[in-house]
């Protein structure tokens, strides 16, 4: 049975002024929470309901029912297990390899796709604005698929980060130079921009080299590409 206290917890979580307070996040479903059980991240607690207890019983779960998950659960069809796992302490800047820095990325499913982009491509440091969307959120833990685990992911004060950088800095524009046609350093830095505005004028400023995906198409086709799908083209163009 779930007690008020841990129920109030849970629902306090989604947002993000108390997961700073408490320092904890949620993690739904079978495949996510098992690959967070799997890495360094640290148990807070475990709950699941009774026909799943026995996959997870080394974590000694709390057992709940399939209505008190309904009322926890933020995914459209619940998945047996939710965890609170404690967040990590932030690591220091690697100056090495390749890096990807998002300025003011808002939207969740976006973010954790990009979080998944950098683990399947070997970036291992993600570098994020104060005002990009929060990694613990529940929408980018579920969208990054364990991946989140993978990384390392710092919020910081984005001007100063690449006023203090001696790496080449790459940023995603419209009127870039075609990225096919650009050599791009592997210990280079990779900036991305808003939805919507792309990347910030001050930070423009600050690019070393303005790079673009062309558009082939003849047609009346979107304007732009899409933030989480431009990182996957340009990444993959930086691993060639």
């Amino acid at each position: 049975m779930l007690s008020k206290n841990e129920h109030k917890l849970i629902t306090s979580l989604q947002r993000k002024k108390y997961r700073i307070q408490h320092q904890l996040f949620v993690a739904e479903g079978v495949k996510v929470v098992n690959e967070f059980l799997n890495s360094n991240l640290q148990l807070h607690k475990l709950f699941c309901t009774e026909d799943y207890s026995n996959s997870i019983s080394k974590y000694e779960p709390e057992i709940i029912t399939d209505k008190e998950l309904l009322k926890l659960s933020k995914l459209s069809t619940p998945n047996k297990v939710i965890a609170l796992f404690k967040i990590p302490l932030a690591n220091a800047i690697q100056t090495e390899g390749l890096t990807v820095a998002l300025d003011a990325v808002n939207d969740p499913g976006n973010l954790g796709t990009i979080i998944r982009l950098c683990d399947w491509f070997g970036v291992s440091q993600l570098i994020c604005s104060t005002d990009t969307v929060d990694c613990y959120n529940s929408k980018v833990v579920q969208a990054t698929m364990g991946s989140l685990t993978r990384l390392s992911i710092i919020y910081t004060d984005l001007n100063a980060y690449l006023n203090n950088v001696n790496s080449p800095i790459y940023g995603a524009v419209m009127d870039g130079k075609n990225v096919y046609d650009t050599e791009l350093d592997k210990n280079g830095i990779l900036v991305m921009g808003n939805e919507s505005n792309g990347i910030s004028t001050e930070i423009e400023h600050l690019l070393s080299h303005k790079i673009t995906i062309p558009k082939f198409s003849k047609n009346n086709t979107p304007e732009s590409l899409n933030v989480a799908t431009a990182t996957a083209i340009l990444l993959n163009e930086f691993r060639r």
